[in-house]
């Protein structure tokens, strides 16, 4: 594969067919991580979707593309190309038990959570037998509901530049847990619970400030909560003169 083809490429495609050396670690060989099989698992993929023949033949490169396209995504594939080396947390696993005729019925349930740390998010649960392959299931289910986030800088209190916390104040709500999240200046931290805080990193928040109702103990609830109200910023009109003056802007803070 000359050089021409790889530049023109989708990133994660760039590293699964054109890898380069990694130094290995002074403890000894570096620990496969399931952003290492996703890039893996690329070069055997056979799209099955036009946008993944869009993005196999590298018409499109970048997320930002796949969305302007207007086109679904519907192969988990296609977030491995475009968002490479994502990171995943899971949230929470729950073991599900029913007694029925035959027996003693055990299940699991599985939130995921998975993102870049600058600008994507993706929260999804999954159900199953097995823990292994439900946590799987939830991953893949998360990566196909990432959202851009849309980040700025609303607090009075922050400088101009780029924006590392919500541009303003926004609502989520999940069950009975209802939270609030606020602009923070750069440097104050994630003021929120531990489960909003796994949330909020993987999005590439920084500063934040929150008040929260309801039950917070339950974890499923409270990360859907934070994650419906960084959703709910992308449902808010936002003039062109408020975007400027709030530093605003939506998914990768690309230099």
């Amino acid at each position: 594969m000359s050089e021409d083809d790889v530049s023109q490429m989708a990133p994660g495609l760039i590293q699964a067919f054109a890898p380069t050396e990694e130094k290995e670690e002074s403890g000894g060989r570096r620990r496969r991580t399931s952003a290492d099989e996703s890039i893996a698992a690329l070069r055997t993929w056979s799209p099955k979707t036009r946008l993944g023949r869009e993005v196999m033949a590298g018409r499109i490169v970048s997320y930002e593309q796949a969305i302007a396209s207007g086109l679904p995504i519907r192969e988990v594939e296609i977030v491995d190309a475009l968002i490479p080396n994502l990171e995943d947390e899971v949230i929470k696993v729950n073991m599900v038990q029913r007694m029925t005729d035959s027996g003693r019925r055990v299940r699991f349930n599985v939130m995921a959570c998975v993102g870049n740390k600058d600008g994507y998010v993706g929260l999804a649960m999954a159900k199953g037998k097995e823990v292994s392959q439900t946590i799987r299931k939830a991953l893949t289910a998360a990566k196909l509901n990432i959202i851009q986030v849309q980040r700025g800088n609303g607090s009075w209190e922050s400088s101009t530049g780029p924006g590392t916390s919500v541009p303003f104040k926004v609502k989520g709500q999940a069950g009975s847990t209802r939270v609030t999240l606020m602009p923070a200046p750069a440097g104050k931290g994630l003021v929120i619970g531990e489960t909003g805080k796994r949330v909020l990193t993987l999005a590439g928040v920084t500063d934040v400030l929150s008040r929260t109702k309801g039950q917070t103990r339950t974890t499923i609830n409270y990360a859907a909560a934070t994650f419906n109200a960084l959703a709910a910023i992308n449902r808010t009109r936002v003039s062109d003169s408020q975007r400027t003056e709030l530093f605003i802007h939506r998914g990768r803070l690309l230099e």
